[in-house]
């Protein structure tokens, strides 16, 4: 147990308030649980790797009270907010029982409020199309700036960056921060791009794929978020959707896809599978010794073990880092940052991540890696907080910057740069 966390006190269970109606209504909202299914084994407790660093935060305790239909108690358990809806429990859960869909559907489907401010950004996606509420005429200037400084770089008085190109092979779904506060490192994504040779394009009027209803559980507000994205891809005839360094872009683009998105069905890839094949197949070739610092990666949960995406982001890092170590676990295994599921956006929480860090803390120190990839927005800002809190100094980054500083010109690129 960590040496912070509080004892905590017994709760007792008042059996008078045992609802079954409410269990069944629980069960009809959120669809496909099987409360039968429930051993009451513990497994999920085991494998949360934050039910011992505070209190209300035992997904064993939690389901029981569904389970017993205790709606009072359930409904106003901190657990449904404390949790980071991560789905390390459900890889423990022998029967397989998705905690995720459980606090998802908790949030959301019961009128519970949202703390912190979430829906406030939630709203001004609604209303603006992405969640910085970034004008429209700020993003054309952006990418008009963007393509400037590639233009110098590249030393390519032509380069264009392409905007709402029909028939491309792909649409990149961005995260709004690339545009208000990371230009830079869409830079380094588009300059991938040129020396790939991609045919891409980036969306015209709908570019963000983010979408905070993926953590208040509100299914309205997801959709009507990402349906636009859907619709630019299909408006501009693209044959595929791949997504940034974004987990929860990626997810939410996966789970509109999956569960309500009712148009022309597109393969839907992140940026790092797309970057692995390219190196896979040659299109890019790399020089890891540019790289020689220890790394490490970092496994973002709605990436890697609730999407499957396991090793793409590793096989990268081998390939542009000359000194590559794993953390442990890794893969579906990994730990969450200690901020998912919408934490961030609940300012309140702050003490509650910093203490859930110290997980994440002990696996990099492990490693004695110096640099973190961290292939994901949210987790990005956790690891900048966790970084300053516990003046850790290591150099946080997403995985493009070090490719693009791995990459071996090819020899058209050479003589244009010359």
């Amino acid at each position: 147990m960590s040496e912070n966390a509080k004892v905590q006190e017994p709760e007792v269970i008042n059996f008078s308030n045992m609802d079954p109606k409410f269990r069944d209504e629980v069960m009809e909202k959120l669809k496909n649980i099987d409360w039968t299914q429930c051993l009451a084994c513990g497994m999920c407790t085991a494998g949360c790797p934050y039910a011992d660093v505070h209190g209300n935060n035992d997904p064993r305790k939690f389901l029981r009270k569904l389970v017993l239909g205790l709606r009072e108690e359930a409904l106003k358990d901190p657990f449904i907010w404390n949790c980071t809806v991560c789905e390390r429990c459900t890889v423990e859960c022998p029967m397989g029982i998705n905690f995720g869909i459980i606090t998802r559907g908790m949030r959301g489907q019961f009128g519970i409020p949202t703390p912190g401010f979430m829906d406030k950004v939630v709203n001004e996606h609604i209303h603006s199309g992405n969640q910085m509420d970034v004008p429209q005429d700020e993003y054309q200037e952006t990418i008009e700036w963007i393509e400037e400084e590639l233009q110098e770089e590249l030393g390519d008085p032509n380069y264009k960056v392409n905007v709402g190109k029909k028939g491309a092979e792909f649409i990149f779904g961005l995260n709004a921060r690339e545009i208000k506060y990371y230009s830079h490192e869409l830079q380094e994504i588009l300059k991938v791009f040129y020396y790939a040779k991609a045919d891409y394009t980036l969306g015209e009027h709908r570019w963000d794929c983010t979408n905070l209803a993926l953590f208040s559980g509100k299914n309205d507000d997801f959709c009507e978020i990402q349906r636009p994205f859907f619709e630019e891809a299909v408006r501009l005839g693209v044959k595929k959707i791949v997504v940034t360094e974004c987990g929860h872009a990626y997810k939410s683009t996966r789970l509109f896809d999956e569960k309500f998105w009712d148009g022309p069905k597109l393969p839907i890839l992140s940026v790092l599978e797309v970057y692995d094949e390219w190196i896979k197949n040659g299109t890019l070739k790399v020089d890891p010794s540019r790289n020689p610092e220890p790394c490490t990666v970092h496994d973002p949960c709605n990436l890697v073990r609730k999407s499957g995406v396991l090793d793409a982001n590793r096989n990268v890092m081998n390939a542009i880092c000359s000194d590559f170590r794993e953390m442990y676990p890794n893969r579906q295994y990994n730990y969450c940052c200690g901020a998912g599921g919408g934490a961030l956006a609940v300012p309140e929480q702050k003490s509650m991540r910093m203490e859930k860090a110290r997980r994440k803390i002990e696996q990099i120190d492990a490693t004695g890696a110096t640099t973190v990839a961290i292939p994901c927005h949210n987790c990005m800002d956790q690891f900048t907080d966790m970084n300053k809190e516990y003046k850790k100094g290591w150099k946080c980054t997403h995985i493009t910057p070090l490719l693009a500083k791995a990459i071996i010109l090819p020899d058209w690129a050479k003589k244009e740069e010359e």
